[in-house]
């Protein structure tokens, strides 16, 4: 008969003492220096919906936990937590999640030896039951999604997900663990993804008073960099705003902190630039475009690495909505807040999606830059690069959407009014208010503007922003 899952290791059960349920062995077996073993094997459970409500159901607990694992240093197959799933399908799973999913989770690095993903969130898993559970469930989710025949077993797999969590919350020091915050901000996912909202909500908030248990978000960076970046950002996409401050410009604070390159002297840049200062402008938004401006120009030339522009895109996008008017009286400037959107855009045009789609808050943001630019337009002494600026961001971060064709007929306006007869003349432009020198940027900007001179040509690059689901088996979906 199959042994029934236990909710303390033996020892404490014998004794019916609470257990922590800490590996390889629980507090009280340290304390009295016994052999501290739990049951492997989990007995099926009911369906739960929620880490946070409810009573206790049957709980799984992963005896066969790896603590000291890195990548590469043994069979991933054969070390492992338990499952209520076939031992083929866990395999299967597991090649999936290491081959393909933590890639799509973090584009920004594709090597393998790199990947954090790889080498700080596997091995995490494979000393964390909760965690290994919900890395599976990426998996399947992929899996099913393909195979469109329902979702019965990822289903399963989230009910033990949420099992596993439930208990750990219950321990303080379990519940602040990086595999803990790792797995929560998952799931918050897959239930956002999957449109059940106020479920990811929910996660999202039991989260926060986990970071603000570990001392603020900059204190969970300091130790966990992986774990802060995808709380920091998935939190924003989910919620619809930032969900944590940022340090001020010399990086004082706990909130989110600036790159380095932050605090550069901003004083020898190309003379030949769009000139922010001759326009009204408030301090705070000026203030980032400024210093973003010098950044770009001064990494034309030297490595930038992924990760560092995911960090400041994460810094500068929190920044400008945290700075955001509270109220709309007095009216906030249109072009204040035509420059705060259009930057905001910008970065996810050239930071991509990362763990997971953007494309519900883009399509927000991009509502607002819309309502502003329209005031705009109405306005005289407009900048004629900036307008060819805002066109154009307009045009890359809308497509594939509803309102990329109002953005169209405006670049062309644009176009006409300036006597502008190629993409070239374009590009001369832009890059005088704000660009970031990377490969295939212009080529995605041109793809765009080429519809505008020579409309028989519709071979417009998707652009990283296209996904209007957040449900999809491609690469937006964590």
């Amino acid at each position: 008969m199959r042994q029934s899952l236990r909710r303390s290791c033996a020892a404490c059960a014998r004794s019916k003492s609470s257990c922590d349920l800490r590996t390889p062995r629980c507090s009280r077996c340290i304390k009295r220096q016994v052999e501290c073993a739990y049951a492997n094997e989990p007995s099926t459970g009911p369906v739960t919906s929620g880490w946070q409500n409810g009573a206790s159901t049957n709980l799984l607990d992963g005896s066969s936990t790896l603590t000291n694992y890195t990548f590469g240093s043994l069979d991933p197959f054969e070390s492992y937590p338990q499952t209520r799933l076939p031992r083929e399908h866990v395999q299967r799973l597991i090649y999936t999640f290491l081959h393909k999913i933590a890639f799509q989770y973090y584009p920004l690095d594709l090597n393998a030896t790199s990947n954090p993903f790889l080498i700080s969130w596997w091995p995490l898993a494979l000393g964390d039951p909760a965690l290994f559970h919900v890395s599976l469930q990426t998996a399947c989710l992929d899996e099913e999604l393909l195979a469109q025949k329902g979702f019965q077993t990822s289903e399963l797999l989230m009910a033990d997900s949420v099992a596993l969590l439930r208990r750990k919350v219950e321990y303080m020091s379990l519940a602040v663990q990086d595999g803990t915050m790792n797995s929560v901000i998952t799931l918050a996912t897959i239930e956002f993804g999957k449109g059940n909202t106020k479920v990811g909500e929910m996660h999202v908030n039991g989260l926060k008073k986990l970071v603000d248990m570990r001392g603020g978000i900059n204190a969970v960076r300091q130790t966990s960099p992986l774990t802060a970046r995808m709380i920091s950002w998935v939190s924003m996409l989910i919620m619809g705003h930032p969900q944590f401050d940022t340090q001020d410009d010399f990086g004082i604070g706990d909130g989110i902190p600036p790159i380095p390159e932050w605090q550069f002297d901003s004083t020898a840049l190309d003379d030949q630039l769009f000139e922010l200062s001759t326009i009204e402008v408030d301090y705070a938004v000026k203030n980032v475009f400024n210093r973003l401006r010098n950044i770009f120009q001064r990494v034309r030339n030297i490595p930038f690495p992924a990760t560092q522009l995911h960090d400041l895109t994460c810094f500068v996008i929190h920044r400008l909505l945290l700075s955001t008017p509270a109220t709309t009286i007095p009216l906030p400037s249109p072009m204040t807040e035509s420059i705060r959107y259009g930057i905001i855009l910008y970065m996810f045009i050239a930071q991509g999606p990362t763990y997971y789609s953007h494309a519900v808050i883009l399509n927000t943001i991009l509502i607002r830059f819309m309502e502003n630019v329209e005031h705009l337009a109405s306005m005289p002494g407009v900048d004629d690069s900036l307008d060819v600026w805002f066109a154009a961001v307009g045009m890359v971060a809308s497509s594939g959407t509803a309102h990329h064709q109002q953005f169209v007929e405006r670049a062309r306006d644009i176009a006409t009014a300036l006597q502008l007869g190629n993409v070239g003349d374009i590009l001369i432009h832009i890059k005088t208010v704000l660009w970031l020198e990377k490969p295939q940027s212009e080529d995605l900007f041109r793809s765009h503007w080429g519809t505008i001179f020579n409309p028989t040509d519709q071979s417009v690059v998707s652009d990283l922003s296209m996904s209007v689901s957040p449900y999809s088996s491609s690469v937006e979906f964590i």
